[in-house]
């Protein structure tokens, strides 16, 4: 396994199955993906990754510097499908193929109704679901070539709890277990898993934006379990679904979210 302290924490899984395996994973420098990041690190696996902010992004690539395999980091901005194509063709060529794609990057910067644009409109769109179907149809061939994959998309509870000031964001959301859905029948014969984690409130240094103290302890009230969650219990459920222990697990979406209602 994973070397010194970059092993799985104590108490932690360990997957077999993912050492050695090629990750890719948008919007991994900080906040949830830079824990999907770690914990795939730890396990093992070739990790690439792409984020539009560069200072955090390295920062991670020194703190896990020890790993058996280093992690590969690009700045990209996932918006521009092309560029971060391209990208994804370099991760591919220097991981030897791809095995999994971990579709996180997301922006849920709040917004009023009437401020909306169409040019907001598409911008919203393409942060938070477009480079999703654009990543997933960029790594097929190398899954293919693999003898299968697995895709986990990030949808969000927002949507399903009708938040308010982010039409946009919860509108992209809801499509994306759609896409999912679409995607594992799609792709199910190559031997292609598709999935969406629904993460609930998640403590992050970005979420600490938006809840002032009454705010979180609401959030907390909401849920059936007292505490908050953290990036590394998103990741715990993102490497179990790339994982082979997951073999039959598809089309459907995995709760994060302390029963938050």
């Amino acid at each position: 396994m994973a070397q010194g302290n970059l092993a799985p924490k104590d108490g932690a899984a360990i997957y077999p199955s993912l050492r050695d395996k090629r990750v890719i994973i948008s919007g991994g420098g900080s906040g949830i993906g830079a824990g999907i990041v770690e914990g795939f690190v730890r396990q093992g696996a070739r990790v690439a990754f792409v984020d539009v902010q560069s200072e955090p992004s390295e920062a991670l690539m020194q703190e896990l510097s020890g790993a058996v395999h280093a992690p590969i980091f690009m700045h990209g901005d996932v918006t521009d499908c092309d560029d971060y194509g391209a990208k994804i063709a370099i991760f591919i060529e220097k991981l030897g193929g791809c095995d999994v794609l971990i579709n996180n990057a997301a922006n849920d910067d709040r917004h009023k109704l009437a401020e909306v644009t169409p040019a907001y409109w598409d911008e919203r769109m393409a942060v938070n679901l477009k480079h999703q179907f654009f990543a997933a149809k960029a790594v097929v061939p190398a899954m293919e070539q693999a003898g299968g994959g697995s895709i986990v998309n990030l949808g969000s509870i927002s949507w399903h709890l009708g938040l308010e000031d982010l039409t946009l964001y919860q509108t992209a959301k809801a499509a994306i277990e759609g896409l999912t859905r679409s995607l594992a029948r799609e792709l199910g014969r190559q031997n292609i898993r598709v999935n969406t984690i629904i993460p609930g409130n998640v403590k992050t240094p970005r979420q600490m934006k938006w809840y002032t103290p009454e705010g979180e302890a609401e959030i907390v009230a909401a849920q059936c379990l007292d505490g908050r969650i953290q990036p590394a219990d998103i990741a715990a459920m993102a490497m179990f679904l790339a994982s082979d222990d997951a073999r039959f697990c598809t089309a459907h979406n995995y709760w994060v979210d302390a029963g938050w209602r």
